[in-house]
């Protein structure tokens, strides 16, 4: 088992390292970066018990119940409107009479320290379910994830009103008062940005700190119902047997957490703020497959009993 878990690593490891020499993002690239034992994580977390049922008498079965983290979608922000860095999926969010242009708002000094920047932001179902199915049941029994392939759950393009105007954001109290809803912390002065308005436009001097906050709105949006923005909730209901991730938080790697695509494919996943190294793109375009973490049991009879959980 410990062998082959091995090999396992080291064949994702090739294609992941082979897959960070490309430039551009496409889709071959996105799917074999599922291929990440940290992302995944991977663990027997308890017991759950059925009771089942023939015409003979009924019994009660027990199923191993285990949690992973599953890669449920891309989640892209760039600087000009139209040029998602995903390039199979550009055309979803080209420019339109209400979305146009994009990029920093700058007064052009040298020593500038305050500058207003905007992103665009696309959430697309990831499209390695497949493959990372299989490579998930390697470990043992696997849950299902919320997300479809290539389903667009949130495109900035459409929701113009919200992501350009911040209507009404704007006027919420976690938009107005200081310390609500933070990437980060003021007294730790790694402050990446609020997480409210959810909207695309923000100051941080850090390109790359500038389209994480961005990301993480988005992701935000999508993972709650009844927001007030155009998109579709990347949620899944809970069944018996089967607890699926809840919304999204800042900084708790217990709701989701970040595997960064470009400009530099990593193997790994993180929460923001991270102390990784932060890679500039050369044209402002980002793009991290969101992983969530969902709870699962084997189905073993018709009435699920409950569950326990190991300490």
């Amino acid at each position: 088992m410990k062998c082959a878990r091995l090999r396992r690593t080291g064949i994702a490891t090739i294609l992941l390292t082979a897959a960070s020499s490309s430039f551009a993002l496409n889709t071959a690239t996105i799917v074999s970066s599922t291929l990440s034992p940290s992302c995944l994580e991977y663990r027997v977390v308890g017991i759950c018990y059925w009771l089942f049922c023939t015409p003979f008498g009924c019994s009660v079965r027990t199923s191993t119940k285990v949690r992973h983290y599953i890669p449920d979608a891309v989640v892209s922000n760039y600087s000009n409107t139209g040029e998602n860095p995903w390039l199979e999926v550009r055309a979803m969010s080209a420019p339109n009479v209400t979305a146009q242009a994009g990029g920093d708002g700058t007064t052009n000094h040298d020593n500038e320290s305050n500058m207003a920047k905007f992103k665009n932001a696309d959430v697309i179902g990831h499209p390695g379910g497949h493959v990372f199915g299989q490579f998930a049941s390697t470990s043992g029994y696997a849950c299902k994830g919320a997300g479809t392939a290539f389903m667009p759950y949130l495109l900035s393009t459409l929701d113009t009103v919200a992501w350009r105007y911040n209507v009404p954001e704007a006027v919420y109290p976690e938009a107005l008062i200081p310390g609500m809803r933070e990437i980060g912390a003021r007294s730790t002065f790694n402050l990446w940005g609020t997480v409210y308005p959810r909207g695309g436009f923000l100051h941080q001097v850090d390109d790359y700190k500038a389209g994480a906050v961005v990301a993480q709105r988005a992701g935000d949006i999508v993972t709650r119902r009844g927001q007030l923005h155009v998109y579709q909730p990347l949620l899944a209901n809970s069944q018996p047997g089967y607890w699926p991730a809840g919304a999204l938080e800042e900084s708790n790697a217990l709701s989701g957490k970040w595997q960064e695509l470009t400009p530099r494919l990593s193997n790994s996943c993180v929460v923001f703020p991270h102390s990784e190294p932060l890679t500039q793109a050369q044209q402002g375009d980002y793009a991290w497959a969101l992983w969530r973490p969902y709870s699962c049991c084997e189905r073993r009879g018709q009435t699920f009993f409950g569950s326990t959980d190991f300490n």
